[in-house]
């Protein structure tokens, strides 16, 4: 076993009652996070992910599979008894039934321990016995990944760059309206900042539902037990010339602070600190398809969460004495099944270009990272068409709206990202060269084999990616 695989077992000590001594001596842990923005396909990637790990018969890129060393991999209870358990048995049922259909989106963090018992390889395997990897998966919400973007952030330049950028959206004329009508030096009168808060969230609830990724802070969308209480009753607004004391602006202040302090530090201390390696699911088809201010706003927002994360190598002191960063972070472009394969290069081409920056700052770090297309489940069949005389390469599904198949052809996705990138950047309104459709596809009925999990895109080349090392 490696030097820093031992030390990673010591430092995180014995993971459950019922484990021996020697089992946390000799056992690696990863924690693997699965993150993203809201439909990006979360949940649906870490049901397929455990259901082709536990059948692997479509994994064929993952190499220790392929070498014939993995003996065993099962489902153990989780170390954490404090989260929920991710209900994988009920998301896999929904997705493989005689009537398939997307799982619920995630609602709360969740967590899945996934055991591997596999024989080392390398020049020494031949005297060394089978080892144990427990890979812990984590499932973070979308919403309150956003938060994190918030962490260095003041209430004054928070609240300007939010209504600045709510100006140009038409669903949040209302509040927009709202905030500037106010006067934050007044004093405070609890009524108006209820209304001011209820306001704000009309339009976090209507952005949500028209796709957008920004939309932060992400408790007032999911607010659990937190509802109703001050700290999230709360919303930008314009920053008068004078604030005195107990006025509206800086009792807004207050709370803002008290949010980052009470909700979004203590997530990322107990959850996101904590993380080996990292997956990013981003819906970059979508983004293209809403329009070149959508591709920016996705690019600003990854970019700001990305900044929350500590990449880096892991050595064996960092382990020993628990301080942990990002070792391997994967950016992944899902429901690439929506395309043919001819056309996978250029989403993967755009999702390095979207995500330059950060993915440069992570490297700079010392973290290995990696742009992909996926499909976490293949819900298409490809398909060649002619169209005005040329072929053109499309895929045919169930269209999720209606239940009756349909063929779709989204547009040919530029080869060089500038195409699209440069005039997202520039502030444009709409594709100048091309247009580019998407349909929302159900779930096909699957008939599996025996050793198969469901069909996919590339997830054994993920898997590879993210804790091959280790296997």
């Amino acid at each position: 076993m490696a030097f820093s695989g031992l030390t990673d077992g010591i430092a995180r000590g014995i993971e459950g009652a019922g484990a021996s001594l020697g089992a946390s001596l000799f056992d690696t842990t990863l924690r693997l996070g699965v993150t993203g923005l809201s439909r990006a396909g979360k949940t649906v990637f870490i049901t397929a992910l455990v259901a082709n790990l536990l059948n692997r018969g479509r994994m064929p890129q993952l190499k220790a599979e392929a070498e014939g060393r993995i003996q065993s991999v099962y489902l153990q209870p989780q170390p954490d008894l404090t989260l929920p358990r991710f209900d994988y048995e009920t998301h896999l049922a929904a997705l493989t039934g005689d009537a398939p259909r997307w799982p619920a989106s995630t609602r709360a963090i969740s967590e899945l321990r996934l055991s591997f018992r596999v024989q080392p390889g390398g020049f020494l395997s031949s005297w060394r016995g089978p080892q144990t990897l427990h890979l812990d998966i984590v499932d973070y919400p979308g919403e309150w990944l956003l938060d994190l973007g918030l962490l260095d952030q003041s209430y004054d330049a928070w609240s300007e760059a939010t209504l600045i950028r709510l100006e140009k959206r038409s669903e949040a004329a209302d509040f927009v309206a709202h905030a500037r009508a106010e006067d934050g030096a007044l004093r405070l009168d609890e009524g108006k900042a209820r209304a001011l808060a209820d306001s704000f969230t009309a339009y976090l609830t209507a952005a949500r539902d028209l796709g957008r990724v920004d939309v932060t802070p992400g408790r007032f969308l999911l607010p659990g037990d937190l509802a109703g209480s001050p700290v999230l009753t709360f919303a930008p607004l314009p920053k008068p010339a004078h604030t005195p004391r107990n006025c509206l602006w800086r009792e807004m202040e207050r709370r803002y602070e008290a949010y980052k302090s009470k909700v979004v530090r203590p997530f990322f201390r107990d959850h996101f600190s904590r993380i080996d390696r990292q997956v990013v699911l981003v819906d970059v088809l979508g983004a293209i398809h809403q329009g070149p201010r959508a591709v920016e706003d996705l690019r600003r927002t990854m970019a700001e969460v990305l900044g929350a994360f500590r990449p880096g190598r892991n050595s064996w002191l960092t382990g020993l004495f628990g301080g942990r960063k990002v070792e391997r972070i994967l950016f992944a472009a899902t429901k690439a099944d929506h395309l043919h394969h001819e056309q996978h290069p250029a989403l993967t081409g755009i999702t390095s270009g979207l995500l330059a920056d950060a993915m440069a700052r992570a490297d700079f770090s010392g973290a290995k990272t990696m742009a992909m297309s996926l499909a976490s489940l293949r819900a298409t069949v490809e398909e060649v068409v002619t169209r005005d005389g040329e072929t053109v390469p499309a895929v045919r599904g169930t269209l999720l709206s209606t239940g009756r198949p349909s063929l779709m052809y989204p547009g040919a996705l530029p080869t060089d990202p500038a195409r699209l990138l440069s005039p997202a950047r520039e502030g444009a309104d709409v594709w100048l060269e091309a247009d580019y459709h998407l349909m929302t596809f159900a779930p096909a009925r699957l008939t599996l084999k025996p050793g198969e999990g469901p069909p996919h895109i590339r997830l054994d080349r993920a898997v590879e990616f993210l804790i091959g090392d280790q296997l």
